[in-house]
């Protein structure tokens, strides 16, 4: 099993594969524009501008199932990552990422990393690190800031 069996519905309401990323590194993360953690699309962008060259992607998951912390529209969210953030990376449609309705690629990621207390994800921000094969290799709390991954990603990119 790999990330690219699963397809997801971009923000623009498109069907998308995840095999077009076969090859690169990735780091999906579920997202929300009204969470304490939000500034964290800053250090994302900043890392997707640094690595994008030598393979390297970051995929936002917007959700609202941790105290509506997403509650707007595809376009409403678009528009706030690109307004307050520069967000210039790849963004999905609104997301469920945990419980009986969670996305499958979501259910594929906790399960092959699952968290310390939960399988499921905690909560927003919850980060994921993809091996250029398609296979889980880290995953973050929401806790840990994007630039704490630069290692990793390195190292992933190096392989």
């Amino acid at each position: 099993m790999s990330v690219y069996e699963y397809s997801a519905t971009t923000i623009d309401g498109e069907e998308r594969s995840l095999s077009e990323y076969e090859g690169r590194v990735l780091l999906i993360v579920n997202t929300a524009s009204k969470c304490g953690f939000t500034p964290q699309y800053q250090e994302l962008q900043e890392l997707y501008e640094q690595y994008r060259e030598q393979g390297f992607e970051v995929l936002g998951f917007p959700s609202n199932q941790f105290m509506n912390q997403e509650p707007g529209e595809e376009e409403e969210i678009r528009e706030f990552c690109e307004r307050n953030y520069g967000v210039t990376f790849p963004l999905f449609a609104k997301t469920d990422v945990k419980g009986e309705n969670a996305h499958p690629l979501f259910r594929y990621l906790t399960k092959s990393a699952p968290g310390i207390l939960v399988d499921d994800v905690k909560w927003n921000f919850t980060k994921f690190l993809i091996s250029r094969k398609g296979e889980v290799i880290g995953r973050y709390a929401p806790t840990t800031k994007p630039f704490a991954v630069r290692n990793d990603i390195e190292n992933a990119l190096a392989q």
